[in-house]
């Protein structure tokens, strides 16, 4: 097992196209760490830098102790699972499991052991004189994750390994992967550009935008405190709404107004919010996650009353996904684009804006008997209101805002 850092690493194409822009990320010793954005970001090109099969352009790569930038994949002792899963056809499972051990001259018993410990682990046991034709997709991935096993490797590079099979085999194989690393304890990378699989595998996740780091933490901390517009739409399903509102304050103390509804904004909010204060009388972005909605029959007392019409609704069985629509244009801001962008690059199409509104969604208890085209009345946890400057797109308050993007230009409370 190994820490792996980049420090100022960059990939720099033919025509000046940097895919990897200036990245630091420190991968502490048995980290299951997940790089994650969307298409074009630079996460594969990061893992294959970190593997020696992309030559860097600039920066370091440390597996260990060592510093790898001129060794070849196969001196880096790191393992790669590939979302093709890379058999050999004319071996059976067994065969393939023990071929990278065979290369490196590891004793006939010990390829042995290690190849029966790695299917027993794996559940692939009775499969093991089949070849991968005979094999499911899930079954095929299990084999390419135990070639990597056998090999007891510093570390796992994986990328998007189950981005070839079926929704319901992907989150069974992810409980496998979790419980894998649980048990190993190997430093893992991995890369996926689905955000649930990244927030249910990380110990930490990585979010890379056009080749540069926005942010790394815990899963529960990027949805809580998402550094900036960018990150905080790309975490979270279904996406946090936005809106540019008005910040107040006044007798009844701080307010923020959109759309036609005024919401309170709690004193706890705006102490908590180093510099929030700053932008009373000011335009600020206001998001909210759809989870902090619940239909008002069943919400907590002290929420914020917001009465809406309701333009599709989405039963989950446990839970509800109200759609409807705000009286306010869509945010227009670089970030947003970009989650745009990538989102209309997705299969599932997006319900078409009538007259230029925001559409927003809530998702509420499925107990709510709200159905489409019926007014419902919504109420709001205004603890968990998120606040960002319509300019940088920065967190408001946001520890790591100023320093991570060296936004000097935010405002100071007073």
């Amino acid at each position: 097992m190994a820490k792996i850092v980049l420090d100022g690493v960059d990939k720099v194409y033919g025509g000046g196209v940097k895919a990897v822009d200036g990245l630091d990320l420190e991968i502490r010793d048995g980290e299951f760490m997940v790089l994650v954005g969307p298409s074009g970001c630079g996460k594969s090109t990061a893992l294959r830098m970190i593997a020696g099969l992309e030559e860097i352009s600039g920066g370091k790569i440390s597996i260990g102790e060592q510093v790898v930038n001129d060794l070849a994949p196969k001196d880096r002792d790191i393992a790669m699972v590939f979302q093709n899963y890379a058999l050999y056809p004319h071996m059976t499972v067994e065969q393939n499991l023990a071929f990278g051990l065979k290369l490196r001259g590891t004793p006939k018993a010990e390829i042995k052991q290690k190849v029966r410990d790695a299917a027993k682990m794996l559940g692939l046991e009775q499969y093991l004189s089949r070849k991968p034709a005979a094999l499911s997709g899930g079954q095929r991935q299990r084999v390419a994750m135990g070639r990597a096993i056998v090999r007891q490797p510093q570390a796992f590079l994986m990328d998007e390994p189950l981005s070839n099979l079926d929704a319901k085999l992907r989150v069974s194989m992810r409980a496998s992967l979790s419980q894998l690393h649980e048990r190993l304890g190997v430093t893992t990378v991995y890369v996926t550009h689905d955000q649930v699989e990244a927030m249910t595998l990380g110990s930490r996740v990585c979010v890379l935008r056009e080749g540069k780091l926005q942010q790394v933490d815990t899963p529960q901390r990027l949805f809580d405190n998402p550094v900036n517009l960018f990150v905080a739409g790309f975490i979270g399903s279904p996406a946090m709404n936005f809106v540019l509102a008005d910040l107040e304050t006044g007798d009844g103390g701080a307010r923020v107004s959109f759309a036609g509804y005024t919401l309170p904004v709690p004193a706890s909010v705006v102490d908590g919010k180093p510099g929030l204060s700053g932008y009373f009388g000011q335009k600020v972005i206001l998001g909210i996650r759809p989870s902090d909605f619940e239909d008002a029959a069943h919400a907590q007392t002290g929420w914020a009353p917001m009465a809406v019409r309701s333009s599709v609704t989405e039963e989950l069985g446990s839970e509800i996904n109200v759609i409807f629509t705000i009286d306010a244009p869509p945010v227009e801001h670089k970030d947003t684009a970009d989650l745009a962008e990538d989102a209309a690059e997705g299969e599932t199409e997006a319900i078409p804006l009538i007259d230029n509104k925001a559409l927003w969604t809530a998702r509420v208890n499925s107990r709510s008997h709200v159905r489409p085209g019926q007014d419902v009345d919504l109420a709001v946890d205004t603890r968990r209101l998120h606040f960002f400057d319509p300019s940088s797109g920065l967190a408001i308050g946001h520890p790591d805002a100023a320093e991570r993007h060296g936004a000097a230009d935010l405002r100071k409370s007073g």
